[in-house]
């Protein structure tokens, strides 16, 4: 099964997470190209410096720093690179000069003829085009037991709202967010860790899930779990007072 990753220059998780999924994809599977956007951390409806700005006003000093220290240090370690990853894994990139819903680039991506597409820290809302663009639709990746915690940043919001557990689901993409029939949900106790750890972890664990739903996929053997909307929570960028309940609840970002 011929796979096309969309994805995003992300400089701290998504080129070891990516290198970890194509060691545990099943034989018969194989990644054929992959998109990678332009960086734009929690959604795209506003430039890489105003989300900075946003990050710096809402988070701390703290916080900004650590993460751009991450940052700087990624230029320097070829394993964050997702451009050496792709390169060393025979991938080819995927050029697209368009928006991705855009026909010109459905038509870019239809050359490779994906049997399914995996979106992994897409930062694109896709459309009817790209959601039906491949046989076997486009998967998404959730670090949340949806339908609870739909939406920005689930790592913060479980941790914020004390939540013993979270989770990932891997689903279909379809027209809503993150309101997929869901294919593979795997539970994750949160204990004492930091929200970078839970980050590390359950993203982790989400390739594992996506591997797991490849398989499913490919042996026809896929019991959908319902995304059941009357039961959904949604949760947007959060605010100072967010930030200082997290803080007061003992949470530590890293």
């Amino acid at each position: 099964m011929k796979i096309v990753i969309i994805t995003q220059n992300d400089p701290f998780y998504v080129s070891k997470n990516l290198q970890y999924l194509i060691s545990v994809l099943p034989d018969h599977s194989k990644i054929v190209g992959c998109v990678v956007a332009d960086v734009s951390p929690f959604g795209k409806k506003e430039s890489f410096i105003k989300k900075a700005i946003k990050t710096y006003d809402v988070f701390g000093f703290g916080f900004f720093i650590h993460y751009s220290i991450k940052f700087l240090k990624s230029f320097l370690d070829r394993k964050t690179n997702i451009f050496r990853v792709l390169k060393d894994n025979c991938i080819p990139i995927i050029h697209l000069d368009s928006p991705i819903n855009e026909k010109k680039s459905v038509d870019r991506i239809k050359l490779f003829e994906p049997d399914l597409l995996i979106s992994i820290l897409g930062n694109q809302i896709f459309k009817t085009p790209i959601i039906e663009l491949a046989s076997n639709g486009c998967l998404n990746l959730h670090t949340a037991l949806l339908p609870k915690y739909r939406g920005l940043m689930p790592t913060f919001w479980v941790m914020k709202n004390k939540e013993t557990t979270t989770g990932v689901s891997v689903f279909f993409v379809n027209k809503g967010i993150d309101s997929g029939p869901i294919i593979v949900q795997k539970e994750v106790e949160i204990g004492n860790k930091t929200q970078e750890e839970l980050i590390i972890l359950t993203k982790r664990i989400g390739m594992d899930a996506i591997a797991e739903s490849v398989d499913l996929i490919y042996k026809k053997e896929v019991q959908l779990i319902e995304n059941d909307d009357s039961k959904k929570t949604y949760f947007t960028f959060p605010t100072k007072e967010d930030v200082q309940e997290f803080r007061n609840n003992g949470k530590k970002f890293f």
